[in-house]
């Protein structure tokens, strides 16, 4: 009997032990860190898909979409602090509910207009200063098993071909500054109506600029539109790992060299 009573004793251990564990990873995730792999190429060459990251939760404070599943009880942001222009920031897509990761460009009160493949800010052209080349082997990348675009005839020739994208460099008004890439001249969204971000609302934008669905598409068509400020889940700060392959088994695809990376 009293081995029996000692084996039950020690499996209600567990259990709370178990439970205790999930509470405190659920705590942590709800208010410090929120872990996030990047799933597309939106932001290349900023980050990669298969970088894995986590969102740093107290940068901007919290909203209903803070805890999984935004079940928070909470109206509004509290605790609130403003996001910078430049920022890589996390938020909940006010349309179909999932995480995405764009680049804030438009505050509150902004205008926004893409001209030739660049932004005019407040009627400003942002200036862009070409850097080369961003270079990908053309092949499925990550789980989901995407092909990238490119500028070059890449996506003809075939799997294993050289996949190529213009690079500049973009500075925002302060100084902050990032990679873009082109892949198209005159793409669908290089030349757009000028947008004027409304109070309580953020304009977002991925790096990779001709392969990103972002502020620059309505809502109407689900796009991502003017994002609210209860949207915004976090901000970007550092990559924790990496890797190319489908599986995080494949040790031979991971990327060391973006292993602590900053996110810029």
């Amino acid at each position: 009997m009293a081995s029996k009573a000692n084996s039950e004793g020690g499996i209600v251990e567990t259990i709370k032990t178990i439970v205790y564990a999930l509470l405190i990873a659920g705590i942590f995730r709800t208010l410090f860190f929120q872990p996030f792999w990047i799933p597309s190429g939106s932001m290349k060459d900023t980050l990669l898909i298969g970088d894995f990251l986590f969102v740093n939760k107290m940068a901007y404070g919290y909203s209903k979409h803070s805890c999984p599943f935004s079940m928070c009880p909470i109206s509004g942001r509290i605790l609130a602090s403003e996001p910078e222009r430049g920022d890589v920031v996390v938020f909940h897509h006010p349309v179909n509910g999932s995480d995405f990761i764009k680049r804030l460009i438009g505050l509150p009160g902004d205008t926004v207009q893409m001209r030739d493949g660049k932004i005019i800010l407040n009627g400003t052209e942002v200036p862009q200063v070409p850097d080369g080349q961003f270079t990908e082997v053309y092949e499925h990348q990550g789980p989901m098993g995407h092909l990238p675009r490119c500028e070059n005839s890449a996506g003809t020739v075939g799997i294993g071909a050289e996949c190529t994208k213009s690079r500049s460099i973009e500075t925002l008004p302060g100084g902050r500054t990032h990679d873009v890439l082109n892949i198209d001249t005159n793409g669908f969204a290089d030349n757009t109506d000028v947008f004027t971000v409304p109070a309580g609302h953020y304009f977002f934008m991925g790096d990779n600029r001709d392969n990103s669905q972002d502020s620059r598409y309505g809502q109407a068509v689900g796009g991502v539109g003017f994002v609210p400020a209860e949207d915004l889940i976090g901000r970007a700060d550092r990559i924790i790992f990496s890797s190319a392959g489908t599986s995080l088994f494949y040790f031979w695809t991971w990327r060391p060299d973006r292993f602590f990376k900053a996110v810029e």
